[in-house]
């Protein structure tokens, strides 16, 4: 089977190189041609543990190709998937002129039946907008050529999404045709011999779909932090709340994890496009609003600890960062908590020093060189520390050197945005220690 997908970001690319290991050839296009030359020497432009070899697999055996042109490609493909990016406008509302670029593209250039795929997170009623985009142009050819447009969203989370691609906890698709419903349920069918766990739906409500789930998923966050500001000022422990409410079946254990805030690609992005849908459509999202204040707010509250601490003057204080990505198994600073730290501590007038193990080329192409001084690994980013802030829960801040950082700190305080140390233990060991919820 014969497969084009447009836009080599993160979805696309790991969509295309999980398609290829199955066994179909696929052609990832994108109109960036220095991304195109990169990949085509092997270079990577994202970081996904697993996908370099997996893509230097694929393209060895002749099943995952790379070109800047979609044009020289249509006439082999059944399936063209869109994947390019959905940025927010000024107002919060996706822009779809990638979305809609693709779709002009393809109705200049078919000349027999394909399914154009939107595999980017767009809101209800963009499909429609597209079917529109590809007769459009059609009607300009005076071609009468056969297509059709499906919705099937993507549920990759970053740091594991080879995983979530290869064994798919479901696979949506939305469309309206018995004909492209066949040909995606083939295109599908190696990821599903362990169970059958596609769903179709109409084209709407698939679109929906991504938003709800994203949507559902930030909620549960903003309010396990809500609850965990609330337990600091009750004297409750906030991790015996979250093991006590957890153990329910009806809400399961999965993330009711407080910390600093959630950030990233997905989350914020979709959370404020669903609400402007709501708007345009007349229907104020009261709950996500709320959602996405508590989530601002909360990425504030490591530097809040840290000032009070230090009575609001932490002017000349030397403050160590560990992590900068958004989560662990990514370099992906979107929206992270970490950006609005250093934007704090900046404006206090800390010297604010960093260490994380992907991120740090990240960091300096965001805030370049001034910002922060960025460190070589984790110790020397808290030598002669006032404070050390734990903002990503990468596995190698687990267990730190307790008596290194003691004897190399100049004030052996450790605030845990991600509450994974043990206080009795931190404290044992001379450390002053504050986290979130207890």
């Amino acid at each position: 089977m014969n497969i084009a997908i447009v836009g080599t970001g993160y979805v696309g690319l790991v969509s295309g190189t999980c398609f290829a290991e199955m066994g179909v050839n696929v052609t990832c296009v994108d109109i960036d041609s220095s991304k195109i030359e990169r990949l085509l020497h092997g270079e990577i432009p994202i970081y996904e543990p697993g996908l370099d070899e997996m893509v230097k697999r694929n393209v060895e055996a002749g099943r995952l190709h790379f070109t800047t042109d979609l044009r020289t490609v249509l006439d082999d493909v059944e399936v063209v998937f869109s994947a390019v990016g959905t940025p927010p406008d000024e107002d919060g509302s996706a822009d779809l002129k990638y979305v809609l670029a693709v779709a002009k593209t393809f109705g200049e250039n078919i000349n027999k039946y394909t399914i154009l795929v939107t595999k980017s997170t767009v809101p209800v009623g963009t499909a429609q907008k597209v079917k529109m985009a590809v007769k459009a142009e059609l009607e300009r050819r005076g071609a009468d050529i056969p297509f059709d447009v499906a919705s099937n969203p993507e549920f990759l989370k970053e740091g594991a999404a080879i995983k979530d691609f290869m064994f798919p906890d479901r696979v949506v698709v939305g469309t309206e045709s018995e004909q492209a419903r066949k040909v995606m349920s083939r295109l599908y069918k190696p990821f599903m011999l362990s169970g059958e766990r596609m769903i179709f739906t109409d084209i709407p409500s698939a679109e929906m779909i991504k938003y709800a789930a994203n949507s559902m998923l930030a909620t549960r966050i903003s309010f396990m932090n809500d609850i965990a500001n609330l337990c600091e000022l009750v004297g409750a422990d906030v991790n015996m709340v979250r093991k006590g409410i957890g153990s329910d079946t009806r809400i399961g254990k999965k993330f009711l994890y407080p910390g600093c805030g959630y950030g990233g690609s997905c989350f914020p992005k979709d959370v404020k496009a669903l609400i402007k849908t709501a708007e345009k459509n007349g229907y104020p999202m009261r709950v996500l609003k709320a959602v996405e204040e508590v989530n601002e707010k909360q990425k504030e509250i490591l530097f809040d600890k840290l000032s009070r601490h230090f009575d609001g003057d932490l002017k000349g204080k030397t403050i160590a960062m560990w992590g900068l990505a958004f989560k662990p198994e990514t370099d992906d600073m979107r929206e992270a908590p970490a950006l609005v730290l250093i934007k704090k501590l900046n404006e206090a007038g800390a010297h604010v020093k960093v260490y994380d193990p992907v991120a740090m080329s990240e960091c300096r192409r965001r805030l370049g060189d001034d910002a922060v001084e960025y460190c070589s690994d984790m110790y020397e980013a808290a030598l002669e520390a006032d404070a050390l802030l734990l903002v990503t829960e990468w596995n190698q801040f687990r267990m730190p050197s307790l008596p290194v950082l003691k004897k190399t700190m100049r004030n052996a305080l450790i605030i845990d945005g991600r509450n994974i140390y043990d206080r009795e233990y931190l404290e044992e060991n001379g450390f002053t220690y504050t986290c979130i919820g207890k």
